[in-house]
């Protein structure tokens, strides 16, 4: 099973692909989409939705995962980053693909075992359970990977639909 996981920005979206089979998880692709401040909302959520657009055409995912939003303080901010989330998903139901949220506290909880852990111990965790030398950077796209691993662990997906 291949699952597309992202974590949602304006100025910088996060994205991780891995794939589980038998158990074993391989990252296919991880990395950042950024859009520059100056450039119209309406041209950097088109570029969020293409980026999504493009990744799902190149790995075929068969699943993507998202982080929800939580209100914090900051109303505008949360709009902004929900403006965002609505592009990929939108990118996500064009192609069919069958979409999964997760609040951070649910990823915490499904890569470190403790929804109240420190973001360096989800970075930690997602190099260990993926085998790499180095925390994926930047932490947009750490995030992301987990939200990934999030999904494989918290849905015994894998299972069902027989992984690639």
């Amino acid at each position: 099973m291949i699952v597309l996981g992202i974590d949602p920005g304006m100025a910088i979206m996060g994205y991780g692909v891995i794939n589980e089979k038998n158990g074993h998880l391989e990252v296919l692709d991880y990395g950042v989409e950024t859009t520059p401040a100056r450039m119209d909302t309406g041209e950097r959520l088109l570029r969020i939705f293409e980026s999504v657009e493009s990744l799902i055409l190149k790995h075929q995912p068969d699943a993507m995962a998202i982080e929800e939003l939580f209100f914090n303080k900051n109303s505008k901010t949360a709009l902004i980053i929900g403006h965002a989330r609505g592009a990929a998903v939108v990118a996500g139901a064009r192609m069919n693909l069958p979409l999964f949220e997760y609040t951070p506290l649910q990823v915490k909880q499904a890569v470190v075992g403790y929804g109240r852990a420190e973001k360096q111990q989800v970075q930690q965790m997602v190099r260990l359970l993926l085998n790499l030398k180095e925390i994926p950077q930047p932490d947009d796209a750490a995030d992301a990977l987990a939200v990934s691993i999030c999904h494989i662990h918290s849905s015994g997906m894998g299972r069902k639909f027989g992984a690639r």
